[in-house]
């Protein structure tokens, strides 16, 4: 197993540069002054603390986010044209191979495996003891309850493993989270979603794809449909997950129900008009969050980069950033009133609390390094006058030394606030796609109606909520490696104009009612700040396998559920 180390800057060569540098961003196969800096070796690797800006006091700066990493120098925001090359070139085949469990994590083989086994035995164990197993029931039933479950933790431990990354990706990409701390995070808040925001009521036809009365009376053959879309779509997310690809779940489960629906129940029984929608998806979400995310880093670059002291300018775009998205956020997702125009008010009134907040948090921990006047640089740099000049879109040189590390140190800090609420979102949205089927097929199985709403049990959606906690601490890494790394380098500013973006258009499109998928979109926003950078900033390569693998998506979860439901409709026949 490969060892792991940090990448450095080559211009700060100073112990404290290296100490800082070794505690964030996980890089396969780099190892540059090992033999003269020991605390390079992972045996004594650093975990600390990524939000330096809660530990600032008033002696100084604490170099925030690993130094800047190898993204950028010391002196300014700018990619050493050597390791960029070596990184794209010398390194690709490096990143295709994507770390274990513990190498990732940086534990011993021996305590992943525990912690992996733990984790399945609580998959098999925990079911034993809820309540949706159902009580009073013949034994045959209760077998294939504890089955049903079984395959709907199977479903949601594959949107830990894959769609998680929506949320965590670009933080670990740019340092403002290590891996560790990422993982730790995202499973507190997924596991909260799921329990406390988790949709309570669901249909048996998921997602408006499927007509419910060409199923009608067929309550057997539904059940089979429906545990073999979850287990067809968890299939299908489970490749994707090893092969580090970011699709989207929600393509994934109706890919695997108009699969089940057109072959046993006709072309009559999928709605055509809301398959299109998805389809259209895969156009819009990447393209649009590519367009807004590229603005909103040429704005981050206009107005903070090129300002004569971007530290304050820094400072002052950060409680406008919180108060366009809480505002956003509360009246579009969380609308306190069913009157629109009270619900707005109530809107900007949280919007101006948190940039209230967030306003005397940067000034609190910042203050004494804002009141510093910008040093100038003595001579300008070679590069500047070979800028191109075409407006708000020409290329702006960087901040230099202290004032780009308070740039990074804000927009770090912004950065996991906005990972924080996807996150926490994320569980609460995306865990229907594992329970929503699991509890229609148990209430198909327990007697139920099979064309009515179903109640999810709360015992159900902590169950969700486990199984998505559980993928992501043995394969998230995977697919965070993708958004955070193998698309483009990023930094604090290019993830928080990437999620920004992002989080802006998923919330504006479902507000809306546009077809729009998240994973997609944010993809895409991670390529519209690469493309802000210039087009060789983009892997082409990774590019070109994850658009494959999103055409893929829906023909290869149809095909799995129609295998699937083959053999388990075979089984039950056996089995009634």
């Amino acid at each position: 197993m490969t060892s792991s180390y940090f990448l450095s800057s080559t211009k700060n060569t100073t112990p404290e540069a290296f100490l800082f540098r070794t505690s964030h961003i996980y890089l396969p196969k780099h190892r540059p002054f090992v033999k003269d800096f020991p605390i390079l070796k992972p045996q004594q690797s650093i975990f600390k603390s990524s939000l330096s800006l809660l530990t600032l006091g008033n002696n100084g700066f604490q170099r925030p986010f690993a130094a800047l990493s190898s993204f950028a120098e010391a002196d300014g925001e700018e990619v050493i044209k050597s390791n960029e090359h070596n990184h794209h070139q010398g390194n690709a085949n490096s990143d295709d191979e994507l770390p274990g469990m513990a190498q990732a994590f940086h534990i011993s083989s021996r305590t992943a495996s525990a912690i992996s086994v733990c984790i399945a035995l609580a998959a098999l164990t925990f079911p034993l003891f809820m309540s949706s197993l159902g009580q009073g029931l013949a034994f045959k039933t209760k077998v294939l309850s504890y089955a049903t479950l079984l395959f709907g933790f199977y479903m949601a431990w594959n949107i830990g493993a894959n769609d998680v990354a929506n949320a965590m990706g670009t933080s670990v990409g740019s340092g403002a989270l290590s891996l560790r701390q990422a993982v730790v995070t995202a499973a507190v808040l997924e596991f909260s979603g799921a329990l406390l925001m988790g949709t309570h009521v669901t249909s048996t036809m998921q997602k408006g794809i499927l007509v419910a009365n060409v199923f009608q009376g067929k309550d057997t053959l539904l059940f089979a449909g429906l545990l073999s879309s979850l287990a067809a779509a968890g299939t299908w997310l489970q490749v994707a997950s090893y092969y580090g690809w970011p699709v989207s779940t929600t393509h994934c489960i109706v890919g695997s129900m108009v699969g089940f629906g057109l072959v046993y129940g006709g072309a009559g029984a999928v709605f055509w008009s809301s398959l299109a929608r998805v389809t259209l998806s895969w156009v819009i979400s990447p393209l649009v969050g590519a367009i807004v995310s590229f603005l909103v880093y040429k704005c981050i670059r206009r107005f903070v980069y090129s300002a004569p002291n971007p530290g304050q300018a820094a400072a002052a775009a950060a409680p406008i950033a919180v108060f366009l998205g809480v505002t956003g956020i509360s009246f579009a997702a969380f609308p306190l009133s069913k009157t629109r125009l009270v619900a707005f008010a109530q809107a900007l009134a949280c919007g101006t609390a948190g940039a209230v907040l967030v306003y005397r948090i940067i000034r609190k921990q910042l203050g004494h390094l804002l009141a510093k006047p910008a040093k100038a640089d003595p001579e300008p740099k070679p590069e500047a006058h070979n800028l191109k000049n075409i407006g708000f879109l020409s290329d702006i040189a960087g901040p230099t030394g202290t004032q780009l590390e308070i740039v990074y140190g804000v927009f770090g800090y912004m950065q996991v606030l906005s990972a924080c609420f996807m996150s926490f979102a994320h569980g609460g949205n995306d865990v229907s796609n594992a329970i929503g089927p699991l509890a229609a097929a148990l209430s198909i199985l327990q007697g139920g109606m099979s064309t009515a709403e179903i109640v999810i049990p709360n015992d159900v959606l902590a169950w969700g909520g486990f199984g998505i906690v559980a993928g992501l601490t043995i394969w998230g890494y995977r697919v965070i490696a993708t958004i955070g790394k193998k698309i483009t380098e990023l930094t604090p500013t290019r993830g928080f104009a990437a999620e920004f973006a992002a989080a802006s258009v998923v919330l504006g499109a479902s507000k809306l009612g546009l077809p729009i998928s998240a994973t997609h979109t944010l993809v895409g926003a991670v390529m519209g700040v690469g493309f802000a950078r210039g087009l060789n900033s983009v892997r082409a390569e990774t590019v070109r396998e994850i658009v494959t693998s999103w055409a893929v998506t829906i023909p290869a979860g149809a095909t799995f559920a129609v295998i699937y439901t083959w053999i388990l409709t075979k089984f039950l026949s056996y089995l009634l």
